[in-house]
This record gives C-alpha cells, structure tokens and sequence, in this order.
C-alpha cells in the first residue's frame, strides 16, 4: 500500500533532500573510517590529549559528570530515540502511511546494524582510566549515541516538514534536535567514553545514512504518487 500524504499542505510543503549532502558526509565517513583503521597516528595523538584533557577535568567535577551521565543515559540515550522512532512509526501506520512508517524503521535498523558492523569490524584502543568514568571501556568507533541522535532526530525533523507542521513547531524541533545531537557528542566525549574521532564518525554516518533515506524516499513517493511532486 502506498502512502497518503500526511496533509493538505504535505503537498506544498514536502522538502527535497540533496544526495550530494549525503554523499559528502559519507565521503567524510569513509575517509575518517580509513584514518582509524590504519591508526594514523597525528589523529590517534589528538584523539587522546582532547580525550584526556577532557576527563581530567571531569574528576575534578563530579556533580557535572553526573549530570552529564543523566542526560546521556537517560535523554539521549540510544534506545530513547529508537523510542521516539518507534512512535513516530506507530503514528505513521496508524495514519495509513505504512511504506513510509515501513521506510523509517527500516532506516532506523538500518542505522543501528551498521553502527555495530562497524563497531565490530574496528580494532579500536579504548581509554582506561579510574572512576568516575567508569563506562569508559564501551568507547568504539563509530559512537552509537553520536550516531543514533543523529538518523532520530533528522528523520523526526524530516517528518515534521513533510507533513507540513507550522514553521514556529519547525523551529523549535530544529533547535532541539541541534541542542541534542551536539549535547550527545559533547557529553560523549566530557565522560571520557569516547574519543573525538569516534563522535565525529558517528555524527557522520548518521548524517550520510539520514539524508540518502530521506531522497531516497521523496525519489519512490515521487514516482508512485505524481500528485505529490512540488
């Protein structure tokens, strides 16, 4: 079944993904996936002095890694989004717009998949170092949380001006999901959980694999459902 549009103004509204943007940042992705494999060493040096300058200011504030651990555990932690996908995706189905409900998750699962493929593919040196970083053995290239903010909120985002919200709501989840993305990787990296590059690759991927699903679904609806185009 094909998806209705979501509104009147859907029609009107409906915003048209650049390839190119993906393309480029996939290109970025690749390029830094290449720099960490072959351990460059000029990016493993910067990796652990911002690392390290960065956790040994954290022992110095225990009340703020703790706040900081709040939010990364629980605000934007991963399954937090994937919640937040999976609701926008019940919403969607139970709208009727089932392919591109069915677009969304698969997206979504997607993201998570090659997040761990790549995870697991990498030989990555992990920073150990005493408490309170005690999770500081999870860090891996590309970071989860850095990557899963990003294919959530973007596609959250891409929703909302498709369906035509009203600009003053577009804003708002522009500027929160902007808020998110970067309060993920900075509190990433403030935790000593991650290294630089493991953010930077995250937020990358995310944004390469979040723009090509999004043309990629503009480019199916445009062909199945005339009546859409701008």
């Amino acid at each position: 079944m094909h998806s209705p549009p979501l509104s009147p103004a859907h029609r009107t509204r409906t915003p048209s993904p650049a390839p190119w943007a993906g393309a480029v940042c996939g290109v970025l992705a690749l390029a830094l996936l290449g720099l960490v494999a072959a351990r460059c060493p000029p990016l493993m040096r910067l990796d652990r002095d911002i690392a390290e300058a960065l956790h040994r200011r954290a022992v110095t504030e225990p009340g703020l890694v703790h706040v900081n651990r709040l939010l990364t555990d629980w605000l934007w932690d991963p399954w937090t989004m994937r919640a937040l996908i999976a609701v926008a995706v019940v919403v969607l189905w139970r709208r009727g717009a089932r392919m591109l409900a069915a677009w969304v998750a698969v997206t979504s699962l997607v993201s998570s998949l090659l997040q761990q493929g790549i995870k697991a593919a990498v030989g990555r040196e992990r920073p150990r170092w005493p408490d309170p970083v005690d999770s500081a053995h999870y860090a891996a290239f590309p970071s989860g949380h850095a990557m899963t903010a990003v294919v959530s909120c973007g596609l959250l985002l891409w929703l909302l001006y498709r369906s035509g919200a009203r600009p003053w709501i577009r804003r708002t989840a522009s500027a929160a999901a902007g808020i998110s993305v970067i309060g993920v990787g900075l509190t990433r990296l403030y935790l000593g959980v991650h290294w630089p590059s493991d953010v930077l690759g995250g937020w990358l991927l995310g944004a390469a694999l979040t723009a090509f699903a999004a043309a990629g679904y503009e480019r199916y609806a445009s062909r199945h459902r005339p009546e859409e185009r701008d």
